[in-house]
């Protein structure tokens, strides 16, 4: 059974900044693509930002909405992955989750077919 766990989810004002934490296990971290997803009160499922670790050599793939915002950073020796969020927005409120799965790429990062989740961690930006 994968163990993988997200923290760092906190209660903000509009324009600060978070850092949310993936620790998992060795079968979690053994996969090639790696992700943030949130999803929010009444709304689907969706994707944040990916990392393809291999053969993609750390490309990453981020949605519109967060784009020059958030970055996914990693710390391969403690098993982490980190989703650093800044000038975040109440639109960003939503429960985030990390992911992971064998492979993805631009058309497919952004799905919700991911085979290990987390069991998310809640990000709320008041104005």
């Amino acid at each position: 059974q994968v163990h993988v766990v997200e923290s760092g989810g906190s209660s903000v004002q509009a324009g600060g900044s978070l850092r949310l934490s993936c620790a998992g296990d060795r079968s979690f971290f053994s996969m090639a693509c790696m992700a943030w997803l949130r999803q929010a009160p009444g709304k689907e499922r969706e994707g944040v930002a990916a990392v393809l670790i291999y053969p993609g050599s750390g490309t990453t793939y981020y949605s519109d909405a967060v784009k020059g915002r958030l970055t996914i950073p990693r710390d391969n020796a403690q098993n982490t992955m980190y989703l650093q969020m800044n000038a975040l927005k109440p639109e960003d409120t939503a429960m985030y989750y990390c992911a992971a799965r064998p492979s993805c790429d631009l058309g497919s990062w952004s799905h919700n077919s991911y085979l290990y989740w987390g069991p998310g961690t809640q990000v709320t930006v008041s104005s």
